[in-house]
């Protein structure tokens, strides 16, 4: 049965100014009818607000498709070889493709729930319809801590790549690490996704010639060397002695890749025409199993079961550097974007009836450069804090996209989107045991990805494979 928004019986506030209140949709009618009497300020202010109204919905499917491709597909390229050396091809080839179609379909849920309940804005709104004030406020922060740590991870991934590209021991690392939390800050100043997308059209050509070079400079690599591609270790079946944590911290990492759910409500929330969301996704979803199929298998058989991550690594050092020259456009411009999604929020949750959230005014403009500046800072603390990839790269998996992309989805289905009982027609058995499905996934990714990472850090500090936190060395950001 589904959850009705009008009987949530605290009041609350939406991210854009909507009300939770019961006595809203019943009104006090004389009240709203009543129109005050404007003078010169309110009409410019109104006029201001809708001047920035127009500015925040020229988004089309097109350019959503490119947003899209900036926030999900840097980082997963770069880890999912790796994956594949601890799953073996052909489950790696399996959940690359499978858990690919997952996404593809929670992601059409999550555009439905907007399709349904247009004032929903950001993730956090829509668990709203569900939990209420409880949902809203717990989804907000994770919403947040998820988007500011993948920030974080983009600092942790352009201090490996300067670190590989100027090779310079002498040089402390977190000289990087804040050159890159500088170039994060900048990029995320378009306060628009439609302007944004422009900074996407370069961030996806960064990427796929990056992966090219790499590609090709490993496959030359293994035809040179002895026994030529033959004597590469590779094998369609995982190593004898995997553990349970590898292999699951492995499967994480694909499940990063696909992790674009999450900023879709935002993206959205700017679109013209927001039915074509569809086009967008399935034109993301495709490219994406394409790409990490295709990466991941080429790359690991070239390289074989010492591939590294970031994939970038596997190529010989001065190929390694040109590729990684190459992949600073991505590394930066998608990690920029989140920053971007979370700073929309926060000014829309504080200022939810002004004009200062559309940074369309000089007062705006100041505190839009503030907040992103406070954000990008708490995002490379992150980084230096935690300064291990792939461990960075599971942890988040785990405790935010197991939400974000699975069981939130599947409860979206059960609780406003299903019509009528579960079993009322084929459809909905259908549904309901596809949705049960994805239900389950995102749980087990919660508890054994939670494990899994915990473990892999755990194991990486007793073994001394990680540097520390907000240390210098550079060796320590080598792969």
């Amino acid at each position: 049965m589904s959850i009705a928004t009008k009987d949530y019986s605290e009041d609350a506030t939406y991210s854009d100014g909507h009300a939770w209140k019961p006595d809203m949709e019943k009104g006090d009618k004389q009240d709203q009818l009543q129109e005050p009497v404007l003078d010169e300020k309110a009409t410019a202010r109104r006029a201001s607000i809708a001047e920035g109204q127009m500015k925040h919905n020229k988004l089309g499917w097109k350019r959503l498709t490119i947003c899209l491709i900036v926030e999900a597909i840097a980082l997963g390229s770069l880890s999912i070889p790796s994956a594949f050396a601890t799953l073996g091809m052909v489950a790696g080839v399996i959940m690359t493709v499978g858990l690919g179609l997952i996404a593809i379909y929670t992601s059409y849920i999550v555009g439905q729930v907007r399709l349904k309940h247009p004032h929903v804005q950001h993730y956090a709104d829509a668990v709203g319809l569900m939990w209420g004030k409880f949902g809203y406020e717990l989804t907000s922060v994770m919403f947040v801590l998820f988007l500011v740590l993948l920030t974080g991870s983009h600092v942790l991934t352009g201090t490996i790549a300067w670190v590989r590209i100027v090779e310079s021991p002498t040089t402390c690392a977190l000289i990087w690490g804040f050159i890159s939390a500088i170039l994060l800050y900048v990029l995320a100043l378009p306060p628009t996704f439609h302007e944004f997308a422009i900074l996407g059209y370069i961030d996806f050509g960064s990427i796929l010639i990056a992966i090219f070079i790499t590609m090709v400079a490993t496959g030359v690599a293994a035809s040179n060397s002895l026994g030529g591609l033959s004597a590469v270790t590779w094998s369609a079946w995982p190593p004898a002695d995997i553990t349970f944590a590898k292999a699951f911290l492995s499967t994480t990492n694909i499940i990063f890749a696909y992790s674009f759910a999450v900023c879709q409500y935002s993206f959205m929330a700017e679109m013209h025409t927001p039915t074509d969301y569809v086009k967008s996704i399935w034109a993301l979803g495709l490219m994406e199993i394409f790409i990490y199929t295709l990466t991941g298998a080429i790359v690991y058989s070239f390289v074989g079961a010492d591939v590294d991550s970031p994939a970038i690594l596997s190529a010989p050092n001065l190929v390694s550097r040109v590729a990684f020259g190459v992949a600073l456009p991505v590394i930066f411009i998608s990690g920029s974007i989140n920053t971007t999604v979370v700073g929309k929020y926060i000014m829309g949750r504080v200022f939810p009836n002004s004009e200062v959230r559309y940074v369309h005014t000089k007062k705006g403009w100041i505190i839009w450069l503030a907040l992103i500046a406070g954000l990008t800072v708490v995002a490379w603390i992150i980084a230096e804090a935690i300064p291990f990839f792939n461990a960075l790269l599971g942890l988040i998996s785990s405790l935010f996209i197991s939400g974000f992309t699975f069981y939130f989805p599947a409860l979206f289905w059960f609780s406003i989107l299903k019509e009528g009982k579960w079993n009322a027609t084929r459809k909905n058995i259908g549904l309901s045991i596809a949705n049960g499905v994805v239900l389950v996934i995102g749980i087990v990714v919660l508890v054994c990805g939670a494990y899994a990472s915990v473990e892999d850090i755990l194991e990486s500090y007793k073994t001394g494979s990680v540097g520390g936190s907000f240390t210098c060395s550079a060796s320590s950001y080598e792969g």
